[in-house]
């Protein structure tokens, strides 16, 4: 499920999680499961027909990224792999970062960063302008909402509902042929 809040020049685009790394971080073994946020920009193109034809939309380079994952064999609620990704080096985050405030209280603590989309911009390493003139205000306005809607899809993940793997990658093991195994990738972000 993709739940997309657009402002003019930025968008938060909030999905579940599911993933393996067949390479993990150390002491990150085993499958991932939750919901990602992320802070896009966007960019409308020409409409490709009359004035009333939908309007052609990219969602492009990431800024910010929140990952609200748990270990998938754990204890739902534990937020044992929740973190942040501060900055990206082009479509590709930089290390994880994990904040104890953000274990504690997850959907506080994206509240606050929220409340303050010029400090998230800024800290990722992007000029000010990203932001459209009113993007910043309307981005706090909407917050509320934002937490919310990633308040709802965990509790969707927790209960089993989303967040799973590809059904074709569950009935066919945790490994290609042979044993190796593969990464395993399934939602929007």
């Amino acid at each position: 499920m993709l739940y997309a809040f657009g402002f003019e020049r930025v968008g938060v685009l909030v999905s579940d999680l599911y993933f393996v790394d067949p390479e993990p971080h150390p002491g990150q073994e085993g499958a991932e499961r939750g919901v990602r946020l992320e802070l896009r920009i966007l960019e409308r193109s020409a409409l490709k027909g009359s004035i009333y034809s939908a309007q052609p939309i990219e969602v492009g380079q990431p800024l910010w990224r929140a990952d609200f994952l748990e270990s998938a064999a754990g204890r739902p609620g534990s937020f044992d792999r929740t973190h942040h990704h501060p900055v990206f080096s082009g479509w590709e985050p930089n290390s994880r970062v994990f904040d104890r405030e953000l274990s504690a209280d997850p959907l506080g603590w994206l509240g606050g960063k929220l409340a303050d989309p010029d400090g998230l911009v800024a800290s990722a390493g992007f000029p000010a302008d990203v932001l459209g003139p009113d993007d910043a205000d309307s981005l706090r306005a909407v917050a509320p909402e934002i937490v919310d809607a990633t308040r709802r899809l965990l509790e969707k993940v927790r209960a089993g509902e989303l967040g799973n793997p590809p059904r074709d990658v569950a009935l066919a093991g945790a490994g290609a042929a042979g044993g190796e195994p593969i990464s395993i990738r399934a939602g929007w972000l």
